[in-house]
């Protein structure tokens, strides 16, 4: 395949052709080609340009020197939902012409995200909701503070070299990475429309139109209510509240306020820990109402399997933050869960954290020193429950507000201040596919080595038998207009 007829490069070395996606199948309105072979691993890349201080920057030209220009994208010029929207319009366009480069392109597709945990998210999000019959599988560069969700795949968690030689490494393992379902949570939080005062979440900087931060439904959604706000959202790696996302909340104001002084992963994590003392996270501080536990703060109410009765969790007064845990990767790496052991099998239906057996580990800390139990080996938080749905309700008098996040995302959320009440809950949903690489700390109930805890019959078979009065409203994760595919809608005429 000869790629410079397809696209410049902006180089004069030639693009590496197992990845390299021609024109005419990126562009709707391009001048057809003749193709000799598809690419063996046809690569479409999004890369967060604001992550990673100047990485990201240097990531864009880096694998537009290598690929074509068109498959790689700059997520602050183009969204991806509208990218992918044009893309597979266009491979359907194409396969009803009989087009076999274009059936081979979209068959062995894999999507490269480059940014924070939020951005990975946010591409995670768009997938879901396009509902493909078979998506595209994402790898995830570390281009983040966190990076959990690249960690717990085997992509490291340290912000890469942004060279062509270790673009190309990327590539390369790209090209051998296995796939892997884990499982897609939806998240919708309700409340009373106030005569006065807002209630919307108050997040510290603007968040893109992403799934893994809650938007207000539009008023044709199933999911509305009249006199009620209604949020929706989705979330891969996990969803806190409490403490820990309070420390998260003061360290993205400050990224707002003084961008300059957070142009490195090393200075990120210093200024995130600073913020942690400063907080209280370290001891309870009377001056913040968010330190308060969450005994004080929320009713919670689990559903351990789907189709079962709720049941009131009880969490412990001393417990000040919450974390509901997906992928076994929280705070830069630490693993919240552990592995329980045999008894707390037996005793407390406990198993290890797999990511696709649609259960949700539900973790609790008192402080940072108890967070700092997780350096140590076998070290863990408080074991709660692991649930297929959970339910927070909160009520007047607790607080004004408190805080949450997800998937690196905080936002400070308003509470009751009448006699009503604050409902989120969380539930799971389908599947998406990721690209794992060694060592990946993520496992699969599915894997032989994995001890098959659960009978993961019974969860196929009854993972779609507890539909309730959210039923519509939880086939998709967002509630922007951009993400909304409705079932008359041929993909193909989107382009």
């Amino acid at each position: 395949m000869d790629g410079h007829a397809n696209g410049s490069n902006g180089s004069c070395s030639k693009p590496l052709t197992d990845y390299y996606i021609p024109d005419y199948i990126l562009k709707p309105d391009s001048e057809h080609t003749i193709v000799d072979q598809a690419p063996c691993c046809p690569v479409v890349v999004f890369i967060n340009s604001r992550s990673g201080g100047q990485l990201g920057s240097s990531l864009i030209k880096t694998y537009r020197e290598l690929l074509n220009e068109a498959q790689v994208f700059d997520l602050s010029e183009e969204t991806p939902d509208k990218v992918l929207h044009r893309l597979y319009g266009n491979f359907e366009r194409l396969k009803s012409n009989g087009d076999t480069i274009a059936f081979q392109i979209q068959s062995s597709l894999r999507l490269i995200v480059a940014g924070g945990d939020g951005t990975a998210s946010w591409l995670l999000g768009v997938v879901s909701d396009l509902k493909l019959s078979r998506p595209p599988p994402i790898a995830t560069v570390p281009l983040g503070t966190g990076n959990n969700l690249p960690f717990s795949f085997g992509w490291g968690k340290k912000n890469p070299a942004t060279d062509q030689e270790a673009v190309k490494s990327f590539l390369g393992q790209v090209k051998k990475a296995r796939e892997m379902n884990i499982d897609s949570w939806h998240i919708i939080m309700r409340m009373r429309a106030p005569q006065e005062g807002p209630c919307d979440p108050i997040a510290p900087l603007d968040l893109p139109q992403s799934l893994h931060a809650f938007h207000r439904v539009a008023g044709s959604d199933s999911l509305n209510m009249e006199g009620y706000h209604t949020f929706r959202g989705g979330f891969w790696n996990y969803f806190s509240m409490g403490m820990d996302a309070q420390v998260s909340y003061e360290f993205h104001s400050e990224r707002k306020r003084n961008p300059e002084k957070f142009k490195n992963q090393l200075t990120n994590q210093s200024t995130y820990a600073k913020l942690g003392l400063k907080q209280g996270w370290f001891s309870p501080s009377l001056t913040h109402p968010s330190s308060r536990n969450i005994a004080q703060l929320a009713k919670v109410q689990i559903m351990k399997r789907p189709g079962g009765q709720w049941e009131e969790l009880e969490i412990p007064r001393s417990i000040r933050s919450i974390v509901c845990l997906n992928l076994p990767s929280f705070s830069g790496g630490l693993n919240p869960w552990g592995t329980p052991g045999t008894r707390k099998v037996q005793d407390r239906d406990l198993t290890a954290p797999f990511v696709d057996d649609g259960l949700i580990e539900v973790v609790g800390f008192r402080d940072a020193w108890h967070g700092l139990v997780l350096l140590a080996p076998n070290g863990h938080g408080t074991r709660l429950a692991q649930a297929h749905r959970i339910r927070f309700e909160f009520h007047k008098g607790a607080a004004e507000h408190t805080f949450m996040r997800i998937d690196g995302e905080p936002w400070k959320q308003p509470l009751p201040q009448d006699d009503d009440t604050v409902v989120v809950e969380i539930s799971h949903l389908h599947q998406v596919t990721m690209l794992a690489s060694e060592p990946c700390k993520s496992k699969s109930i599915n894997d032989p080595s994995s001890p098959m805890c659960r009978a993961q019959d019974d969860y196929e078979h009854n993972s779609l038998e507890d539909e309730d009065e959210w039923e519509d409203g939880r086939k998709k994760f967002g509630a922007a207009e951009t993400f909304k595919l409705r079932d008359e809608v041929d993909i193909a005429r989107l382009s």
